[in-house]
């Protein structure tokens, strides 16, 4: 199997062949994926194809899983976190609010479709609550999460910057940037 590298990292496979269609994405016994994303949709108040919907999702678990791979992080937690972390906005512009109330709404849901040990949550919520803070976080898992939805940032025309990004996220900033824009 041949692997893609960038700034002379090996990219996790997945970052290759991971399926960009939320509902190709199988559920597993631990994971109710087709489950969450359908619940996750159906209260959804925002467009499905503006800026912060179901295709950003992709894109964020794409980066994030790839981040998280590299770095050993909680790769359950990313994803979740790609799902979530904008599935309370009101509206695709000013809405400060979302990241908290998308924790709860993510804590409301552990058990149901998904079963996190108590850590796990916290980060989780964590993660979700603050991601649009601009802040870099030591705990590998909750800035995986960011690095995922900050490498997506070309979808509204900013390139992101590395001050912002792991190391390993920001060695994925123009190959990211370039998906974010639909561009080969």
């Amino acid at each position: 199997m041949s692997h893609d590298v960038v700034n002379n990292v090996v990219l996790p496979p997945i970052y290759k062949h991971a399926s960009m269609k939320l509902e190709d994405i199988p559920s597993t016994k631990d994971f109710d994926r087709s489950g969450l994303l359908k619940h996750v949709l159906d209260q959804f108040k925002i467009s499905r194809v503006g800026d912060h919907g179901p295709g950003h999702w992709a894109r964020v678990r794409l980066h994030g899983l790839s981040v998280a791979g590299v770095r050993g992080a909680d790769l359950m937690v990313v994803e979740l976190f790609a799902f979530l972390h904008d599935s309370q906005r009101l509206n695709e512009y000013s809405d400060p609010l979302h990241g908290s109330r998308a924790a709860d709404f993510a804590a409301s849901l552990n058990g149901r479709f998904f079963d996190l040990k108590s850590g796990q949550l916290d980060k989780l919520c964590h993660a979700i609550q603050h991601h649009s803070g601009g802040v870099v976080h030591t705990c590998a898992t909750i800035q995986s999460c960011w690095d995922g939805d900050r490498l997506d940032l070309g979808r509204v025309g900013i390139k992101p910057h590395n001050d912002y990004l792991s190391k390993e996220g920001a060695r994925l900033i123009a190959r990211a940037y370039k998906m974010s824009r639909g561009l080969p």
